[in-house]
């Protein structure tokens, strides 16, 4: 189920990965093909900013991932809606006063981002100008929809995801094409442009809240301080991680201004653009990575975290190494539609062949990156930041910009993200004090992290034929656990009665439906749990809800109910999860 899973996920957040991004692509082919290199290069000036509001919403939105995958994988209802509502307030915070700070002082920003002083000669400035006061007008439909994702893809709305995108973009390549042939406001009408789109996806994506079903609840009084602060923890490796792209954005803009001026400024405009568009591709699975992560590790659930990280190692590498060979073959047309001028465009090409070298190592490091943010280990996550996205690779362009001009600061892509990989790899091995490349020892988990895998019963219900085998399997293991006879009739009793629930009731239709069952001993005290993909149903609230009616009716349900001392049921990712403790 876990990799069928995974694969559900990934499409939808690759899409969502690109909802900033796709944008910011659209405007910069408009720009380079329609207002020219000025303009270009006031665009690649502006990107820092850009990532800035990037970064805040990926450090609402990483925190929501990890704080709220622990609380669904634990069950807890009401942490899951103050994460909920906290992130609400902390989204509306950044998007009104970033909007005052950009307002307020856009004249020092663009001359802080490298567009000189404002003077009737220095069109680069205005141009920057206008693009950003274009662009923060959508602020917070900018921060919205980033926080949006994670919450729709642990309900299971990935279908509302994918046309949110699909709308955004269409909006946004409107409105760029109505501003270039009938508005000809300039950069301000493309970001404008790139506003108005991403209100369309907000939208869009809103309304799922505001139903009945939705399975989070907007709650004032859950905010609290301490709940603040843990969120924001939570989401602060992400948070250095886009600082260090900002960072890196800033420090190479001005190496190319000192080494080949605003012609390098403007192709690496181009390969940021373009390049972020395939960085959708490897941040789509670390962003799966960190959700699953986030909720297996709260299950403690040492099989699923292991399953995971050999599941998302293959997509990365054979993804990302698709994506390379395309865009090498492709990398001429796909950067002529951005430039015209002869020497921004050479430059991109070759700078482009170059960067996509770097896609497999990235890919690797960034979903073990997101991995070790959902299982705590928030101090490596940062390290891996620092230095893929702003330390090794600032340093090797620069370095190599000594020697080969502006190819050198292509090359520090492939060489910080290749180092990068290979510093995990020492860590991970000293860490494991063995030299094993394998799924257990990047998992990097404790010993006595969770239930060894001796305690632990793991099978699937496929068919109605299959719920006794697994039933009876369940009994056979307890037994040879030491358990009594009368707990292990129990838990297999409740296993047959809940799955053959699932089957008669849910098998419907043409999805490919399953059920795990996974039994924990922990301390002698054995724990059930039964997740399935079918539709929502949670029978701990529906016996609430029918508690008055015929004592026959709904007698399984009853039955299981009464045999076990606590029973928890949580949605999440749109599977039911049923926790029975016996």
């Amino acid at each position: 189920m876990i990799k069928k899973l995974f694969k559900q996920m990934l499409l939808t957040q690759i899409l969502s990965s690109m909802t900033v991004t796709l944008c910011m692509l659209i405007d910069s082919m408009m720009i380079g093909r329609y207002l020219g290199v000025d303009s270009m290069t006031a665009y690649g000036l502006a990107t820092p900013v850009l990532l800035v509001f990037a970064a805040l919403g990926c450090l609402v939105s990483a925190g929501v991932q990890v704080m709220c995958g622990k609380t669904m994988g634990a069950g807890d209802k009401e942490g899951t809606n103050a994460c909920f509502t906290i992130s609400v307030v902390l989204a509306t915070a950044i998007s009104v006063v970033g909007m005052i700070v950009v307002l307020g002082f856009t004249d020092p920003i663009c001359t802080l981002l490298g567009a000189g002083k404002p003077s009737p000669d220095n069109e680069v400035f205005q141009l920057t100008k206008d693009y950003l006061q274009g662009f923060i007008i959508g602020a917070p439909a900018f921060i919205a929809a980033q926080i949006m994702v994670p919450y729709m893809q642990m309900s299971g709305s990935r279908v509302r995801l994918v046309v949110a995108v699909v709308l955004m973009t269409v909006g946004d390549i409107v409105m760029d094409i109505l501003n270039v042939t009938v508005f000809k406001q300039g950069t301000f009408g493309m970001g404008l442009a790139s506003s108005i789109s991403y209100y369309i996806a907000f939208v869009i994506g809103v309304a799922y809240f505001f139903k009945k079903n939705c399975i989070f609840k907007f709650r004032i009084s859950l905010v609290k301080a301490k709940l603040c602060s843990r969120l924001l923890k939570d989401g602060v490796p992400t948070l250095i991680n886009q600082v260090s792209l900002v960072l890196l954005t800033f420090v190479l803009n001005k190496i190319l201004l000192d080494v080949n001026g605003k012609h390098a400024v403007a192709a690496y405009s181009v390969i940021s653009t373009v390049g972020n568009i395939c960085y959708a591709f490897s941040s789509g699975i670390a962003a799966v990575a960190l959700t699953l992560s986030s909720i297996f590790y709260a299950d403690e659930d040492r099989t699923a975290l292991k399953k995971l990280v050999k599941i998302m190692s293959y997509y990365a590498v054979m993804i990302c190494a698709v994506v390379t060979v395309v865009v090498l073959l492709a990398a001429k047309p796909m950067v002529t539609l951005f430039l015209t001028d002869l020497d921004a465009k050479d430059m991109a090409i070759t700078g482009f062949r170059f960067f996509v070298l770097s896609l497999v190592p990235c890919a690797l490091n960034t979903s073990f990156k997101n991995y070790f943010q959902g299982i705590g280990r928030v101090r490596f996550t940062m390290a891996i930041s620092v230095f893929q996205n702003f330390a090794l690779t600032a340093f090797a362009a620069f370095v190599l910009s000594r020697f080969f001009d502006v190819t050198g600061v292509w090359l520090g892509f492939v060489c910080g993200e290749s180092v990068t990989l290979v510093c995990i790899c020492i860590i991970v091995f000293i860490k494991n004090n063995k030299l094993a490349v394998d799924a257990q020892s990047f998992a990097m988990l404790d010993d006595n992290f969770g239930v060894d895998d001796d305690k632990c019963f793991e099978a699937s219900v496929l068919k109605q034929e299959d719920v006794v085998i697994v039933s009876q399997q369940a009994a056979e293991f307890c037994e040879s656990h030491g358990l009594t006879g009368r707990i292990s009739n129990s838990i297999a009793l409740s296993i047959e009665e809940m799955s053959n629930n699932i089957v008669s009731h849910g098998f419907t239709g043409k999805k490919d439906h399953s059920i795990d069952v996974r039994v924990m001993i922990k301390d002698t005290s054995p724990v059930l749990r039964i997740r399935d993909n079918c539709a929502n149903f949670d029978p701990v609230k529906y016996l609430e809800l029918h508690s008055d009616d015929d004592p026959a009716a709904h007698i399984g349900i009853r039955m299981v109910m009464k045999l076990v001392k606590d029973a928890n049921y949580v949605n999440s990712l749109g599977l039911n999860n049923l926790t029975l403790t016996m």
